[in-house]
């Protein structure tokens, strides 16, 4: 199988490119990936994996400020990962991961992502590990714990080092689904 991967900001995407992994993201989560899903995917650096039927992987990486013990930092966040159902079992999801987590280890303290249960074990076997802490977001109103995404999140340390899950991530506020 001939692939073309490519890696660009959104900023450098075409329309019909964008459009593309709209139809990918909703062809793939089954029509639950909503418009404030996809917008949480833009922004940042894309990785889009090309076959001879069209876009067959697709995978963002956006800037989030995460404080962890004291310290805010910058957060390499995994977005709007997924694959062609006709595709998946191939490996594409992977070689998506390896771009992301490529620009994620150059250019952040740490990468981090929110897992369904069926795409945890593409992130764990590459080395993500589950957050063993609470996860809070800093709201409109102050910081929130947010305890249904405590068994959801993922991180890989990268820069930051080694994280402590006794102490608590506390993410930037976004609309929607925070993390």
């Amino acid at each position: 199988m001939t692939l073309r991967l490519r890696l660009a900001h959104t900023a450098d995407l075409e329309p019909a490119e964008l459009d593309a992994a709209r139809a990918l993201l909703d062809e793939a989560f089954g029509g639950g990936f909503s418009e404030q899903d996809w917008e949480h995917g833009l922004g940042g650096m894309h990785v889009l994996l090309q076959d001879r039927a069209g876009l067959a992987a697709h995978g963002s990486v956006v800037m989030r400020r995460i404080r962890h013990r004291g310290r805010w930092l910058r957060a390499g966040y995994v977005e709007a990962v997924a694959v062609r159902p006709d595709a998946r079992r191939t490996g594409l999801g992977g070689r998506v991961m390896g771009e992301l987590e490529r620009v994620i280890d150059r250019a952040y303290d740490l990468g981090a992502l929110s897992a369904s249960e069926a795409g945890a074990p593409l992130y764990t076997a590459r080395g993500w590990q589950r957050w063993g802490g609470r996860v809070h977001a800093l709201s409109p109103d102050g910081i929130v714990r947010l305890p249904e995404e405590e068994g959801d999140m993922y991180v890989r340390p990268a820069l930051a080092g080694p994280l402590d899950p006794a102490a608590e991530l506390v993410l930037d506020w976004r609309d929607g689904d925070i993390a």
